[in-house]
């Protein structure tokens, strides 16, 4: 489940004439970061993951949604190949694995930090908690490198990648030498989304661990 957690990270940016405006007139990676947490505050998509291991273990694939509503609240829902949640109202995270059949309850602040997932549902103030940088173009998408600032965050970087005004990927560098590769399809911004979605209450007979 902490791998889980650590893969939410997630966020998207506006890209204005990629490829199509001299790069002179082209809003920089960060520039786009910025102008699409001002502009976006919700926000849908499916995703697949790739998590590979230091060592070149076998690769862990998973697949799922993720809705967000800025700031602070987010479904991060994994359907396959195992079943997991994640949901943040806002003051709590619930982090839910029907196979432990057990939920881990943490305070919203304390579980985001400088974590992925505060990018992706964070608010405006990126400085606060990452240095940002331009880290060029690969695999036909505009970087930008995210280096938390808190050393006890779990992660080197996080590198978000964009095309064609779209949020395209995330990489999430951990502390342990994983790469967590997450790809999005579907994205849709500002979608209207129902606020059960961003409430949990953990099934009968589950064991709820933490606050």
């Amino acid at each position: 489940m902490k791998k889980a957690l650590k893969s939410l990270s997630t966020v998207a940016a506006l890209c204005f004439g990629l490829g199509l405006a001299p790069a002179s007139l082209a809003a920089t990676a960060v520039e786009q970061l910025h102008d699409f947490l001002q502009a976006t505050r919700t926000l849908r998509a499916d995703f697949t993951q790739n998590v590979l291991a230091k060592g070149g273990r076998k690769p862990q694939l998973s697949s799922g949604t993720v809705a967000i509503s800025r700031p602070g609240k987010l479904r991060w829902e994994i359907l396959k190949p195992y079943p997991q949640l994640i949901v943040g109202d806002g003051q709590k995270i619930w982090i839910h694995d029907p196979e432990l059949q057990q939920v881990t309850v943490r305070k919203a602040g304390q579980a985001l930090g400088s974590t992925p997932a505060a990018l992706l549902a964070g608010n405006n103030e990126l400085e606060k908690n990452f240095s940002l940088r331009e880290a060029g173009q690969g695999d036909g998408l505009n970087w930008v490198e995210a280096t938390p600032k808190a050393t006890d965050s779990g992660f080197e970087k996080i590198r978000i990648g964009f095309a064609g005004g779209e949020l395209k990927a995330m990489e999430l560098f951990d502390s342990f030498g994983q790469t967590t590769l997450v790809n999005f399809s579907r994205i849709e911004r500002n979608p209207a989304l129902p606020a059960s979605a961003f409430r949990f209450t953990p099934p009968a007979g589950t064991d709820v661990v933490g606050e």
